[in-house]
């Protein structure tokens, strides 16, 4: 029974990054149909940050009330009927109001799951558990490029998303008595923690020793990740004068740098430990960098320094998270594990637009100094949360 459930939350994960992706791979055919400015692509997106943020904060309190499974159960259903909803929208307004649905599906799941891996799960099964999350978002931009050069148009592609949304929802409905016996056979982590009455609640939460530090790594985190994706070919056109297509091939080797860097720290999470993880993660950040901003005289540095930082960004985010119950305790981590989520995306969503001010205000350069500090910025919070929790334990 615990491998079949742990089978069925992987799949979750690949399903929980498939839409992730359409929106950017389809936006060049939408908003042409629906007579919408490009940039307005931003707002559909902004709304489903939101969504992701309000669910997230309010994920203990839900999923203490209706326990892990049957909260992932629902907000994939969420997810997989605002798909389907954008399969039909005429207008941007339509796709604007199914966004709402999806980022609350979106957010609750991640919380969901990822507290309830970290309970009940070893650090291996967290990597694996995002290098999954990677399958899906790499999957999702053919199942769309299938449906547009098929003349199905872009609608299909999001229905055909919705379809495998669906069907996994009935699955985990099915499977809602594994997650109960799942939680009654164990005995290592948390008894059962994640629906104890109790609610912590953000303001107590707040107030444990090292969760502001945790949440501002978390937040450094996932502004240079989303950055360093969002601009790598930008930078690599603008300032390096690399092709465009060669550039995008590059770009799109960070994004497989993380997944198959996840997939290789799962064999060696566990002998190494979370916050070891953390630390060779951030270690290979920093030469990635530097192997991007040193002018060689030739872009392969460049290239190579790129895949660097995603594999340096692959052990972060699954280890933050896994480390929570032992940092702050299994009773407190579905609360704290909410609001890192909310910080989280609160640092991909604002911070790449706010580079996107200074690449053209001032220079498209300061890219690899851009990401340098939240490097630095996480360097100092994760050490100063180690002290912290060694402290307190």
């Amino acid at each position: 029974m615990y491998s079949l459930l742990l089978v069925i939350i992987y799949i979750a994960f690949v399903s929980l990054g498939l839409p992730d992706s359409l929106l950017g791979s389809a936006w060049p055919v939408i908003y042409k149909e629906l007579n919408a400015p490009i940039s307005y692509a931003g707002i559909v997106t902004m709304i489903i940050a939101s969504g992701t943020i309000i669910s997230s904060l309010v994920s203990e309190r839900v999923t203490k009330r209706l326990g892990a499974g049957l909260v992932t159960a629902i907000s994939v259903f969420m997810t997989a009927a605002a798909l389907f909803g954008f399969s039909i929208s005429n207008s941007f307004i339509w796709l604007c109001i199914w966004a709402i649905p999806y980022g609350l599906g979106a957010g609750g799941v991640d919380a969901a799951l990822n507290n309830y891996v970290a309970l009940h799960y070893s650090s291996r099964h967290m990597n694996w558990l995002h290098c999954c999350w990677g399958v899906g978002a790499a999957i999702s931009p053919y199942i769309m490029s299938y449906s547009l050069m098929g003349g199905y148009g872009w609608k299909h592609g999001y229905r055909s998303v919705s379809m495998i949304q669906m069907l996994l929802t009935v699955f985990l409905f099915i499977s809602l008595p594994l997650w109960k016996r799942n939680k009654a056979d164990d005995s290592n982590f948390g008894s059962g923690a994640e629906t104890k009455s109790e609610i912590i609640g953000l303001r107590k939460a707040l107030k444990i020793r090292g969760v502001n530090l945790v949440l501002i790594t978390f937040f450094g985190y996932c502004a240079l990740e989303t950055t360093a994706g969002l601009w790598a070919s930008s930078y690599l056109v603008m300032h390096r004068g690399v092709a465009k297509e060669i550039a995008a091939q590059f770009a799109s080797l960070f994004f497989i740098g993380i997944t198959l860097g996840r997939f290789v720290c799962g064999f060696i999470s566990d002998r190494f430990g979370d916050k070891q993880m953390i630390r060779y993660g951030l270690a290979v950040i920093i030469i990635g960098i530097a192997l991007v901003v040193i002018p060689f005289g030739t872009n392969i540095y460049a290239f190579a320094g790129l895949i660097i930082v995603g594999l340096g960004c692959a052990p972060i985010y699954p280890a933050i998270i896994h480390s929570t119950p032992e940092n702050f305790g299994a009773e407190n981590s579905q609360a704290i594990i909410g609001i890192q989520m909310a910080s989280a995306y609160t640092g991909s969503t604002l911070m790449p637009p706010l580079f996107g001010v200074i690449a053209e205000g001032i220079s498209i350069g300061l890219y690899p100094f851009y990401l340098l500090v939240f490097a630095v910025l996480m360097i100092v919070m994760s050490e100063r949360l180690n002290k912290t929790v060694a402290k307190a334990g």
